[in-house]
């Protein structure tokens, strides 16, 4: 049974009864309030919807996610993170990264990182719970993603690349900082063949849920202007 939000309240259910068809279609309508938007990933949804639908709020089951000690980095990556090629930094250019990831692809119809979700993550940018790897080649922003950091959580959202690998790189070093600084689980939300070869795996909502329930108000130890870069 699909739950509509009330506009006017910032209530969300903890992961009640979802969609099996499409996979875990919550709810829809509300905005992109920051304290809507915080509240809706602490109860183990997240927005994905296009221009000219309502917002529509997801929560799949099974969950696809990664936990940082199960990183699997091939050899051939490994040895493109020995190179040196790339650079990677934090949060030194959010607005950069959301909008190249909000970019036509050749194998999707439109955005669903839609002008006002933009706005409403760099709002969260602004408020220190997004944040952004950028990877740089020559000073050229050439790969990148970004989430959100809730405790010793990290919500992924989307990244993009314009060079062989480059967001593999940046992702690939990010898991090891947050492996580092404590976190416990990356929120990949849907499967892909790509996080698949990273190591992630789907887990049930059940079980995604104790994640939130243990882990969200836990501090961690990222420091994301002091990480170090490559």
């Amino acid at each position: 049974m699909l739950t509509w939000l009330d506009r006017d309240t910032l209530t969300f259910p903890a992961l009640p009864k979802a969609l099996r068809e499409p996979n875990g279609l919550l709810a829809a309508g509300g905005d992109l309030s920051p304290e809507r938007l915080i509240a809706a990933y602490r109860h183990g949804c997240f927005p994905w919807y296009q221009d000219g639908q309502p917002i529509l709020w997801w929560s799949p089951d099974p969950r696809t996610v990664l936990l940082p000690d199960e990183l699997r980095i091939s050899r051939s990556l490994a040895k493109l993170m020995r190179q040196g090629r790339y650079r990677v930094s934090y949060d030194t250019d959010f607005a950069a990264v959301i909008n190249a990831c909000a970019a036509p692809r050749t194998y999707a119809d439109g955005t669903w990182i839609t002008e006002p979700m933009q706005t409403a993550y760099r709002e969260l940018h602004a408020r220190g719970i997004a944040h952004s790897v950028e990877v740089r080649a020559e000073g050229e922003l050439v790969g990148g993603l970004y989430g959100l950091a809730i405790g010793k959580l990290f919500f992924g959202e989307s990244m993009f690349s314009r060079a062989d690998n480059a967001s593999k790189v940046g992702f690939a070093t990010l898991v090891q900082h947050l492996r580092a600084a404590g976190f416990v689980l990356i929120d990949c939300q849907m499967p892909s063949q790509h996080l698949h070869s990273f190591g992630a795996r789907a887990i049930t909502r059940h079980r995604f849920a104790e994640y939130l329930d243990r882990y969200l108000d836990q501090p961690n130890g990222m420091r994301w202007l002091d990480a170090a870069r490559t």
